[in-house]
């Protein structure tokens, strides 16, 4: 049974920094491309960072310098670092597992940016 379970979200304040979490079970992680979508309300999904199986990142313009990706295939989780967030960062994020012709979905947890 194929999981992906997100953690880490909650509310912030402007400027602040958050780190979320994806559990990956079910499926050979190494091999997927994981990749981080959010949503915001009124708004279509959006990918904000990919890290494929060598560990090549990449990063939404909007979001690039204050995303950091990163994997660990031993523990099957992959982790967003976000700093220096802003309101419009607010959203729900996803975590999103593919590799051909495969796709995986968490739950998504909420990141809200407020003061």
């Amino acid at each position: 049974q194929v999981q992906l379970v997100e953690s880490g979200g909650g509310l912030v304040q402007p400027g602040g920094s958050l780190r979320l979490s994806c559990a990956a079970s079910g499926f050979t992680f190494s091999v997927y491309t994981m990749r981080w979508y959010r949503q915001a309300p009124g708004k279509e999904r959006e990918l904000v960072a990919a890290i494929t199986p060598a560990s090549i990142t990449n990063y939404a313009d909007s979001m690039k310098g204050r995303l950091t990706i990163s994997r660990d295939n031993a523990k099957n989780t992959v982790v967003l670092q976000m700093n220096s967030l802003k309101p419009e960062d607010t959203a729900v994020y996803y975590c999103n597992a593919w590799r051909w012709p495969n796709a995986y979905w968490g739950q998504g947890t909420q990141v809200t940016v407020s003061s």
